[in-house]
């Protein structure tokens, strides 16, 4: 049998994508005034995604399937004129759907599988949380299409994407554009429980909390975060407007509530949805020392979405670590592009301004895929 060239032999540059079909619908449009993040939204912001991911040199985009119509809709728009000659390749996992949490879950691994360079994924702090999870240390670029999102910062999907592809390609410098995140480990030595959130555990009296989310002060006794911003929407704004921490400080912090409390916080819980919030105390959340409980049963919310009851006989323990996934820096990628001139093209692109509108030219052919150099 004939040797394979190099050239034949070579892996397309490949990334993810995972759109959440159910992010951004939750209960608390009824008890919030959250707005509503469509599926149409959601395919249209996937496809600014592959026109910047294809100006980037990006050749192969995965994606899962779904029932909400973001899938169809991407494929209906593949064969646009836009897209043709624009876009990298796209390829829908064949993979069952549960319509769960699972499907996500389901979905990086096979990208993990694959070897992406990257994943971005469409959904809150719930969906970033199940992804990185599955797939180590590969990068995600964290693009905010839920309710309240903390961890996915709120970006434009073409700039994002533009900053992701260039990371993915190796064009910019991973101690550039990637950033490496902080988590919070909750243990249970005797049940054998470690789980972890990317932004916050919030500690409450209830016994179960079911389907619907803490959005009350009185279901809040303590709240542990990774990270708090003043102008963050969520449990995370409690410490963001009493004792605010970055995403690039080494700590966190912590916040006890009481509703008898002496001093109250008046908190965005949700958007749309101010809650005065009695604070007992707050503070410093040093990497690397367990924390314990201040109540002796309850429930722990991790992201506001898993859910682990304890009880006298339980001593869970939260603890801040520096080893969260790593997701791509926007900000910093696209200053050293900026810096570096990696968006210049040249009279060979076809997104020079010569070549904007081949169908004038029909004798021309030009090499639309082509990333810019």
């Amino acid at each position: 049998m004939a040797e394979r060239s190099p050239a034949m032999s070579r892996i397309p540059l490949t990334v993810g994508i995972i759109a959440n079909p159910a992010s951004g619908r939750d209960l608390r449009r009824l008890t919030a005034k959250a707005g509503l993040f469509s599926s149409t939204d959601k395919a249209a912001v996937v496809q600014r995604l592959l026109g910047a991911f294809g100006a980037t040199g990006i050749e192969r985009v995965l994606m899962p399937p779904d029932m909400t119509g973001i899938a169809a809709a991407v494929l209906k728009a593949r064969d646009s004129r836009q897209a043709r000659g624009h876009w990298p390749e796209v390829e829908f996992l064949d993979i069952p759907l549960r319509q769960s949490v699972e499907d996500t879950r389901l979905a990086a691994r096979r990208m993990a599988e694959r070897g992406v360079a990257l994943i971005a994924v469409l959904g809150g702090d719930g969906t970033h949380k199940a992804v990185a999870a599955e797939v180590g240390d590969i990068p995600l670029l964290t693009l905010s299409t839920g309710t309240n999102n903390a961890f996915p910062e709120l970006r434009e999907a073409t700039s994002a994407g533009l900053a992701g592809g260039l990371c993915a390609s190796g064009r910019i410098p991973p101690e550039i554009g990637l950033r490496r995140n902080k988590r919070l480990l909750v243990r249970e030595p005797q049940r054998g429980l470690c789980e972890w959130a990317l932004v916050d555990v919030a500690v409450s009296p209830l016994p179960f909390i079911g389907a619907r989310a803490i959005s009350r002060a009185e279901d809040l006794a303590e709240v542990f975060v990774t990270f708090a911003e003043p102008w963050a929407i969520g449990l995370s704004a409690l410490c963001g407007l009493w004792f605010p921490v970055s995403r690039q400080a080494p700590g966190g912090a912590w916040m006890r509530l009481h509703p008898e409390a002496s001093e109250a916080l008046l908190a965005p819980l949700a958007p749309g949805l101010l809650e005065g919030c009695g604070v007992v105390a707050a503070g410093p959340l040093e990497p690397g020392v367990p924390r314990s409980l201040a109540l002796g049963c309850g429930t722990l919310a991790l992201d506001g979405e898993r859910e682990i009851e304890f009880g006298p006989a339980d001593r869970p323990t939260v603890t801040l670590d520096a080893y969260g996934p790593l997701s791509i820096d926007v900000e910093a990628a696209l200053a050293y592009a900026a810096r570096h001139r990696l968006l210049r093209v040249g009279r060979d692109h076809p997104q020079h301004p010569v070549n904007r509108f081949p169908e004038d030219n029909p004798g021309e052919k030009q090499d639309v895929h082509s990333p810019v150099r």
